[in-house]
């Protein structure tokens, strides 16, 4: 059976899977409830300075007929006293040695403030801190979370404060809601962090009641931005995350955030370079059980490939991700349309038809439209493959014999060599003399 124990950034624990700071993680009974289920670790829901929450704080956003495809959330950081936290906190991890115990801290920019609770929470006997740079509402108004997290400076001079203290790892968590995460990783990597967290949640507002006209959640009639979480910000979280994992200044373990439902999610995660892996709406939509098939199915996963370990398969997709202008131009692929398969929806031609290209035809035949592929104007562009309701019905066929390859840059460095300049004319004459046709 495969090995599922973890090192990130020197916090151990016997899975990669940890509780996200978070409502679930609130309280000793869910932290310690989360460890019975079988979660590998927990990043105690932030503790810091008081705070008061509000009715009502969560607006959900369904897809479809699919519940909880995001999460918005107003809910500041734990409103309970922050020694209740503390005690709470040795007692759990003195229960659980066995456990990766880790506390995310938010209080307010001063050096003596934030040395004083880094050091009252390594007396606890966690095993790592987290600091919250992340949070886009409620806190960073007052000049926390993500007001920290998206100014470098900031999360350099913050985070340089706790390492000088700490004598436990410290994670930096980083917010989205920037231009590029790059530079606030490379503060905290040149602050001593020793490992990064990341993505926090997006700012968002989820929607509005059209017949109250009020923005959701409503707290009396109003409303404000949130954090926007759950299965829709995984493509935004994996990108976030390859980012740093690819920037040779950061190089630092990753904890990876954003969207995380299932063992699938988390697996991509960490095949594009993350240590451990932190769920949150998964487990207030479905609770602390879904962390069963997490490990059976990574651990099943493993097997079947013949991974031994984590350290194998971490970050084993990052060499696919190039830049676009490495990409084959002369690779070609066609839609092919499986009759027996085809339910006569038509959604494959509508696609096509209005928002492609238009190379699928409708051929009437015993009383339906069969959807039929002109591959000869079919761009290889996917969209009727996506669309289709039935699996492996519409799949995509390479049509090139690979013996030959030109990406962009390679075609402009070619023009320059043979002095000529990048025009549409001399497209299209690479474009024929390949037999690319474009309409």
């Amino acid at each position: 059976m495969a090995d599922l124990s973890i090192n990130c950034g020197g916090i151990k624990s016997p899975n990669p899977f940890w509780l996200a700071s978070a409502p679930p993680s609130n309280t000793a009974y869910q932290n310690c409830k989360a460890f019975e289920q079988g979660w590998g670790g927990t990043v105690w829901k932030t503790i810091g300075e008081p705070v008061m929450n509000v009715c009502n704080r969560y607006g959900g956003f369904d897809l479809n007929g699919v519940k909880l495809a995001g999460l918005n959330n107003i809910e500041l950081i734990s409103d309970r006293h922050i020694d209740t936290n503390f005690k709470e906190i040795a007692e759990t991890k003195k229960l659980w040695p066995d456990r990766a115990v880790i506390v995310s801290l938010m209080v307010e920019s001063k050096k003596e403030t934030w040395q004083d609770i880094v050091k009252r929470t390594v007396d606890t006997g966690c095993d790592g801190i987290e600091l919250n740079y992340g949070c886009p509402h409620g806190m960073s108004e007052r000049g926390m979370g993500a007001a920290v997290g998206q100014v470098p400076e900031y999360c350099k001079m913050i985070t340089e404060w706790v390492t000088e203290v700490s004598t436990i790892p410290v994670l930096v968590k980083l917010t989205p809601n920037v231009t590029d995460i790059i530079y606030p990783a490379r503060a905290a990597k040149q602050a001593n962090a020793d490992g990064l967290s990341l993505i926090n949640t997006i700012n968002s507002i989820i929607g509005i009641d059209l017949d109250t006209l009020e923005i959701q959640p409503s707290v009396a009639g109003k409303g404000s931005h949130g954090g926007y979480a759950g299965p829709a910000v995984k493509p935004i979280a994996l990108h976030l995350v390859s980012q740093v994992v690819r920037d040779p200044e950061v190089g630092l373990p990753i904890s990876g955030i954003g969207g995380i439902n299932n063992w699938k999610d988390a697996l991509e995660f960490i095949l594009l370079g993350a240590t451990s892996v932190q769920v949150c709406t998964a487990v207030m939509h479905y609770g602390f059980r879904i962390v069963e098939d997490m490990i059976d199915g990574l651990s099943n996963w493993m097997d079947e490939k013949g991974f031994k370990t984590l350290d194998e398969v971490r970050g084993k997709s990052l060499q696919r991700i190039d830049d676009f202008g490495n990409f084959n131009l002369l690779h070609k692929t066609t839609a092919r349309i499986d009759q027996d398969k085809c339910i006569h929806c038509n959604l494959c031609y509508v696609a096509c038809e209005d928002g492609a290209h238009q190379c699928i035809d409708l051929i009437p035949v015993n009383g339906h439209n069969k959807t039929v592929v002109r591959e000869e104007d079919c761009v290889g562009c996917d969209l009727c493959a996506i669309v289709c309701p039935v699996e492996g019905c519409i799949t995509m066929e390479r049509k090139d014999d690979s013996s030959e390859t030109k990406t962009w840059n390679e075609l402009v460095s070619q023009f320059k060599d043979e002095d000529k300049e990048l025009t549409w004319e001399n497209l299209a004459e690479f474009q024929k003399k390949h037999g690319i046709v474009i309409h």
